[in-house]
């Protein structure tokens, strides 16, 4: 009996489905013959795609047409010169006579017309039109050179064809439009690709987000992580600028249809992932209501002309009760009307006659098919109604801060079950484990500030359209949360370093200096006095206005900076610790940047020519004001976020600016626009991509630094490189001007040899040093101490005596001149290599300050005397460290290792003992 049930459920489905395979198999290609408009006949498939066809389609009457149409096709094949007409759908009109009037729109131009009358191309069931009869009309109409002369031929080839073909039906005994339908045109190019550009960029993001999250987890000193984590990627620079490019189709213009179909690839960045299951779930909470299986007007009462429509068209929604006299229900056409409307018939593969480039009825709350205005027709590429946008946001916001949450999770008792499986260290990622707990709420609250520009824009939109209150109280209510709440952690940030001190408004002046750009164009750069170097200062300025100096001071000049103070990093570290020393603070500028972005952007959607200037000043004005201030302590995040993003978003804002109806451009030339536009958007995008990569590098060397050797070679220099420009810039000063190159050398020296500079007086040279004999030479207690005896095979051997240095009779004898007392020791000023070896092995000192100030200070270092010993007699020299060709008798260059922060406290007050008990010796 279970054998049976086995065979019932599992083999006979299977054996039923192998029965099939032959049926799909078997379908043969069909083929006619065709002649193009060239005039060459070539052999043609059935179920080819033609060169011009519909998509989506709705009523152009706005919902008044008296015609429910739930199929609209259109095409045309260029090569048999053939345009391909069907439409179906039912009425609720009980006997009239029609028209037909088909036409083709592209770029603001009519292209193609036609007036087709059913009754003369066999469309029976549309002559006359009946509520009783269902409309199945189909038709090809062959036409010629003449009638398609104005497509151009681009039309067939460019990406995202702004055009559309429109059907409009006529009563002719009132000569008036019953109906209108219109779906937009495709070639099947389009810039629209979700499914490659968006998986790309996701992978990208996540590689970005793996190493810059490595850089916050790995390590043990606070300042140290903090510093590797400044020169990540930054996460939220790759957010804004890919939210920057979608939400670029947030003005209010009537945008070239190349741009939303660009712009739909970023839409996963702003949270507005296209989800029909998650748009038709909230679609009566927002108020959005239709069938979605057919467009038209068409209700349940037949209307009965009785010889004319005119009463009828324009007075069944005016006059109540003339309507009532007008209309008579017929119960039984009801029923057939009624099992009519079902849904348009899945694609048959095994049909030749049947295509699948069709479109579908338009879904209830979108635009018109063919019309990209605003943030509305942006959203019509990704099929989210305007009144979901906000949800639809809020909705991925959720799912995406539950799987942050889940993911830190999920890696903590991972990191646990590797351990106890013993897979990994004891020691692997141990902070990370530690205060795993203060991880997940800190990467919450950054989640929640990438996403503050996405859900206030939306928020904002959602205010301007008037939407259901519902959605509209909702929106208030996480509008307030976000600003309120993000602002208020921003003061907080703000008021934790700066309450204990005050703000002095001192003179200042701004120098004209002389400058290129690019390396080689003169220009006159502005800089304040205060900000130049003390070797800069002699050069001589072109000019100078009187400014002044607005700064902070603090009231205890030794306390920690921003990059320093741990507890500091430790709570406000995901805002601040990014950015330069002395613009720590930074965060609260962009976010109030962000917050006027998006006010223009969501509130100003009902001025477009307010929106769109002003947009512009404040791009412009943020750009100059942010290139001033060059805030990001990493070179990456500068040059993606300070001038890439910057300059894409004056170029992108200033390009618009001519799509505003008040311009009344050509079509054409605002598609050109359009892709210029692109272009600019798409390069940015590359370069994002390529930052990533190098992002990821970086992370991966910094994730070695506690390693003497890296994992390649040919990147061991890079290494020492990155090293030590990340010690350099956290430091907060400006980099050490560049040497000269060997060319540039030599042609100075030419120069100076043609032209020898006189020396600055007082001027001297020390050309050699020769040491003189001293009065303790003749010490023998001095001279054992500065040579010990030498141990070899458990006997000690003693040194000769030394020789003495000759000396002038005058100054000769046999006792010592010094000043000192006789009792007293007397020590050494300068001390040799073996000297310190000694000194460090006899007082026990395993992490001396020497090599720590060596580091400087950015972390702690453990080494032994060794490595100290090596420091003062067997460095390599600069070229090699930089080249990462080893030196005889060296070893490669080994980072500065990380100790705990209490580790290292301990170790400090060691040494400031040793130090003291050493002091106190000596004296």
């Amino acid at each position: 009996m279970l054998v049976h049930r086995v065979f019932n459920a599992f083999v006979l489905p299977v054996l039923g489905g192998l029965g099939l395979i032959p049926t799909s198999c078997a379908k043969e290609t069909q083929y006619i013959t065709g002649t193009n408009l060239d005039g060459i006949t070539t052999r043609l498939a059935l179920d080819r795609t033609p060169a011009l066809y519909t998509g989506d389609f709705g009523d152009c009457l706005g919902g008044q047409s008296l015609l429910n149409v739930t199929k609209f096709d259109a095409a045309f094949y260029y090569d048999n010169s053939t345009i391909l007409f069907h439409l179906d759908g039912t009425t609720n009109i009980r006997n009239e006579s029609i028209m037909l009037y088909i036409s083709v729109e592209a770029y603001g131009e009519s292209r193609f017309s036609m007036t087709v009358n059913p009754c003369n191309v066999n469309i029976y069931s549309m002559c006359p039109l009946s509520a009783e009869e269902p409309v199945e009309a189909f038709a090809l109409f062959q036409i010629g050179p003449q009638q398609v002369s104005g497509i151009p031929q681009i039309a067939y080839e460019v990406p995202d064809i702004e055009g559309f073909a429109r059907i409009q039906i006529f009563a002719n005994s009132s000569q008036t439009e019953i109906g209108c339908f219109q779906a937009v045109m495709r070639n099947g190019n389009s810039f629209s690709q979700p499914g490659s550009i968006s998986t790309v960029l996701g992978i990208f993001t996540a590689v970005a987000i793996i190493a810059s999250f490595a850089t916050a987890a790995y390590g043990v000193s606070i300042p140290h992580m903090r510093s590797h984590y400044a020169h990540s990627l930054s996460v939220l620079v790759i957010f804004e600028t890919f939210q920057s490019i979608f939400f670029s189709g947030a003005l209010s213009l009537p945008w070239p249809s190349v741009l939303p179909a660009w712009w739909s690839n970023f839409a996963w960045s702003a949270g507005l992932v296209p989800s029909a299951s998650v748009v038709h779930s909230i679609n009566p909470f927002v108020g959005v209501s239709g069938n979605a299986s057919q467009v038209g007007g068409a209700g349940s009462t037949v209307i009965n002309n009785q010889g004319g429509l005119t009463q009828q068209i324009y007075g069944r929604w005016l006059v109540p009760t003339i309507a009532d006299q007008i209309f008579r229900r017929v119960p039984e056409t009801v029923e057939d009307t009624v099992h009519m409307l079902r849904k348009r018939q899945p694609y048959d593969p095994n049909n030749p006659y049947d295509y699948n480039w069709n479109g579908d009825p338009v879904q209830p709350g979108m635009p018109l098919p063919g019309d990209w205005t605003g943030f509305a027709g942006e959203l019509s590429d990704l099929s989210i109604p305007a009144p979901n946008a906000f949800m639809v946001g809020l909705i991925w916001l959720l799912v995406i801060l539950g799987l942050v949450v889940a993911l830190l999770v999920a890696l903590k008792y991972s990191l646990e079950g590797l351990v106890k499986l013993r897979w990994i260290k004891q020691d692997r990622l141990e902070y990370f484990r530690s205060h795993w707990s203060s991880y997940l709420i800190l990467a919450v609250l950054r989640t929640l500030f990438i996403a503050f520009f996405s859900i206030t824009t939306l928020a904002m939109f959602q205010f301007a359209i008037h939407g259901s209150a519902g959605p509209t109280a909702i929106a208030a209510v996480v509008f307030v949360i976000f600003v309120i709440g993000m602002g208020g952690l921003v003061l907080c940030a703000l008021r934790a370093r700066l309450r204990f001190g005050t703000f002095s408004l001192d003179p200042d002046r701004i120098i004209l200096r002389r400058g290129k750009v690019f390396g080689s164009l003169p220009c006159v750069a502005p800089v304040r006095l205060s900000q130049l170097r003390e070797a800069e200062l002699a050069e001589k300025p072109v000019g100078s206005l009187p400014f002044v100096r607005w700064h902070f001071v603090d009231d205890d000049p030794s306390r920690r900076s921003a990059h320093q103070d741990e507890p500091y990093i430790k709570r406000f570290g995901w805002l601040s610790a990014r950015y330069r020393l002395s613009r720590w603070w930074f965060f609260a500028l962009w976010l109030m940047y962000q917050f006027i972005r998006a006010c223009f952007l969501g509130a100003a959607a009902g001025s477009p020519l307010a929106q769109v200037f002003g947009l512009f000043i404040v791009d412009v004005l943020a750009l100059v004001f942010i290139a001033a201030l060059n805030p990001y302590e990493g070179q990456r995040n500068t040059a993606l976020a300070v001038w890439l993003l910057a300059l894409t978003r004056v170029a992108t804002t200033g390009l618009s600016i001519a799509f505003l109806p008040d311009f009344s451009l050509n079509r054409i030339i605002v598609t050109v626009i359009g892709v210029v536009i692109i272009v600019i958007q798409a390069l940015l995008t590359i370069a994002v991509m390529i930052l990533i990569v190098l992002g990821g590098i970086s992370s991966w060397m910094s994730l070695s630094r506690n390693r003497e050797y890296f994992s390649s070679e040919m990147l061991e220099g890079v290494r020492i490189r990155y090293f030590e420009h990340i010690e350099q810039r956290a430091t907060g000063q400006p980099p050490p001007p560049k040497p000269q190159s060997k060319s540039k050398a030599e042609s100075k020296h030419e120069s100076s040899e043609e032209f020898p500079e006189l020396p600055k007086e007082p001027y001297f040279t020390v050309t050699s040093v020769r040491r003189a004999p001293k009065i303790e030479d003749e010490d023998g207690d001095y001279v054992a101490e500065i040579h010990p005896p030498q141990v070899t095979g458990g006997t000690t051997s003693t040194p000769a005596a030394p020789r003495r240095a000759s000396r002038s009779a005058s100054v000769s004898s046999r006792h010592s001149a010094s000043s000192l007392p006789r009792g007293a020791r007397l020590h050494r000023v300068s001390w040799s290599s073996r000297d310190f070896s000694q000194w460090e092995t006899e007082q026990d000192r395993p992490n001396p300050a020497l090599v720590r100030r060596m580091s400087g200070g950015l972390g702690h270092i453990r080494t032994s005397s060794a490595n100290i010993d090596g420091v003062l007699r067997g460095q390599p020299s600069l070229n090699s460290l930089r080249t990462g060709t080893p030196v005889p008798g060296s070893r490669p260059m080994t980072p500065t290792k990380e100790v705990p922060e209490k580790e290292s406290d301990l170790d400090e007050v060691k040494e400031n003992e040793t130090e003291k008990s050493y002091l106190e010796d000596s004296q």
